[in-house]
């Protein structure tokens, strides 16, 4: 004797053939692949075309995010589009899909009598400006001399094609 229990893409079999229970489950594959609003988890290891990893989460926690929320790049985002749980892909996100090219509206200078004493400006110092609305717009230092400083507001990757290893953890 079989049961079928039907929902939507779901079948549950249960069946006790041959004095064994079974649960048979299946789900139809494209709603298990990675969409838009999706709550998803993937592992990922981020590289430069050097071959220099920026980042990994392979020795952390899985990343967790929505798929199409805008919190992501692009590029990383549209590659988790359709992916199943399992799935591994190695994709290379340009540089506009990514954090963008490197703005040259993003350097600023600023004489160093405007540079509150208790800062000690040095190259690759790293400081937090306010930004247009108030909000902290990290800078980094990238030039200085006896009148001013000069500050990068550009991410650190702007401008660089970034090279991801991602698998897809979870769904939902």
């Amino acid at each position: 004797m079989y049961n079928f229990l039907q929902f939507p893409d779901t079948i549950f079999w249960f069946g006790t053939p041959n004095c064994f229970s079974y649960l048979w489950y299946s789900q139809n594959l494209n709603s298990m692949s990675a969409k838009k609003g999706d709550a998803v988890a993937v592992h990922y290891t981020g590289r430069l075309e050097d071959g220099s990893i920026f980042d990994s989460s392979v020795s952390r926690s899985p990343l967790g995010f929505t798929l199409g929320d805008g919190n992501m790049i692009k590029g990383f985002d549209s590659a988790v589009y359709g992916m199943v749980i399992g799935d591994k892909k190695t994709v290379t996100i340009p540089a506009a899909e990514a954090y963008g090219e490197r703005r040259q509206d993003m350097i600023i200078e600023v004489p160093l009598s405007q540079v509150p004493p208790d800062i000690h400006p040095e190259l690759g110092l790293q400081l937090t400006l306010q930004g247009p609305g108030g909000q902290p717009m990290p800078v980094t230092v990238v030039e200085l001399d006896e009148e001013k400083i000069v500050l990068d507001a550009n991410h650190d990757l702007a401008g660089q094609d970034l090279i991801f290893d991602i698998e897809l953890v979870s769904i939902g």
